[in-house]
């Protein structure tokens, strides 16, 4: 069998079973989730193992990388307790959106429902798989799984004790599927497939995105790299405003929701970089600063520091590594994010509301924030237990992608015998 005509075998078999999935009560859904959840704690030797196999072929991956990838009985506690967490939330399919009459007499409804097989391809981190299956699984939706070849090895564990534990509560195996195949050309066959496959999801670097977008012929949502910006304004708190850059870029660097660029007021630089720098040096960060700062962080003697090019206010650096600019009002701050941002999470920090409202409203980004670390983009921390990843498009689906983002919906229509005249 070729690799497109088993790729599109798995559509097949994940379409089939789509319809038998959307089929199941909000209480048999919540079984299987408990059950896949019991089942990971009971596969984490195997899963741990397998992770262990990816990791002694990855060592040549950037740092950032290598922690995403890498897995421990507390992450692997933490997938069965995010799939616990899916259990417990409120099913959206079947809700009614919304109910009219018309004059006719005909009653309207707008109801949610599945949207039917979904194409996932992400990279790097095996925890995903366990979050987009338990979505996916909750909103009657089959997935297809497209991981990168470095996590090979521990999402076939993982996928393969959802399998098991699903099965127990009635779900078929089919409606969670991984491609087994690492080679580009799967990508390229699962985009092609929209004869069984509604929508795609893909979730990684600017490369894959555009792999995807090129080839796909059904709906794509996309969740690109994550360039996050934070503006001090010169109406700060500035002691908060260090705390929020810390936290926004030091807590866990590597990943898509912390900064890569802070821009900070001319009228506050001096006594915000005075406070920024001891701490950023004590976390062993690295500074790209345009003139005006790097002539600041210079009469710091902050090392290791250099002038920033072009390219670092575009760059997603995924590690300790900070751009630092200097502006000369909030105007040309969101000018900047507009410029050289990704639409993903910018923060403002100031005092001064008037200000703070401009530029939520004038940021055009998937979250915006005032006065907040933008390590909160994040669906369990929104409060919808595990997310699919963070969208930056527009449609239909933007930010943090849970249960609501994961259906469409039908319009219902009863009538009495009416006609049209």
């Amino acid at each position: 069998m070729s690799l497109q005509q088993e790729i599109f075998d798995l559509g097949r078999r994940a379409h089939k079973a789509a319809r038998c999935l959307a089929s199941l009560s909000t209480e048999q859904k919540n079984a299987a989730l408990l059950a896949m959840a019991d089942e990971i704690m009971a596969s984490e030797g195997a899963i741990l193992s397998a992770n262990e196999k990816d990791l002694a072929r990855s060592q040549a991956l950037p740092p950032a990388m290598i922690e995403r990838l890498q897995l421990n009985t507390e992450r692997v506690t933490a997938m069965a307790e995010g799939v616990r967490q899916v259990a417990a939330l409120a099913d959206p399919v079947g809700e009614v959106m919304r109910e009219w009459v018309r004059p006719n007499g005909i009653r309207i409804s707008k109801v949610r429902v599945s949207i039917g097989v979904i194409g996932f391809i992400y990279e790097s981190r095996p925890n995903v798989t366990s979050d987009a299956a338990g979505l996916c699984t909750k909103t009657g939706n089959a997935i297809i799984l497209r991981g990168g070849s470095e996590a090979i090895c521990s999402n076939l564990a993982i996928v393969e004790a959802l399998q098991r534990g699903g099965e127990k509560s009635g779900v078929p195996a089919d409606s969670i599927r991984l491609i087994a195949n690492t080679d580009r050309e799967s990508i390229k066959h699962l985009a092609e497939m929209d004869r069984y496959v509604q929508l795609i999801i893909p979730r990684g670097g600017h490369a894959l995105i555009e792999a995807v977008v090129s080839a796909a012929r059904m709906p794509v949502i996309k969740h690109s790299h994550g360039l996050c910006i934070v503006y001090v304004d010169r109406e700060a708190d500035l002691d908060m405003a260090v705390e929020i850059v810390v936290n926004a870029k030091t807590q866990r660097p590597g990943v898509c929701n912390a900064i890569e660029t802070v821009l900070v007021h001319a009228e506050v630089a001096t006594p915000f970089l005075q406070k920024l720098a001891p701490r950023l040096a004590g976390e062993k960060v690295q500074l790209r600063a345009d003139d005006a700062a790097f002539t600041q962080l210079s009469s710091l003697q902050y090392a290791p520091l250099q002038r920033a090019s072009e390219a670092d206010w575009s760059t997603e650096f995924l590690g300790l590594v900070l751009a630092v600019g200097v502006v000369d009002s909030a105007l040309h701050a969101i000018e900047h994010i507009e410029r050289f941002g990704s639409h993903h999470s910018d923060c403002i920090v100031t005092r001064n509301a008037r200000t703070a409202e401009q530029f939520l409203r004038e940021v055009d980004s998937a979250t915006v924030y005032w006065n907040a670390s933008t390590r909160f983009t994040d669906g369990g921390e929104f409060g919808f237990g595990a997310e699919i990843g963070i969208s930056t498009d527009r449609l239909h689906a933007r930010g943090p992608m849970a249960l609501e983002e994961l259906t469409s919906y039908k319009y219902v229509i009863r009538g009495d015998g009416q006609i049209r005249t």
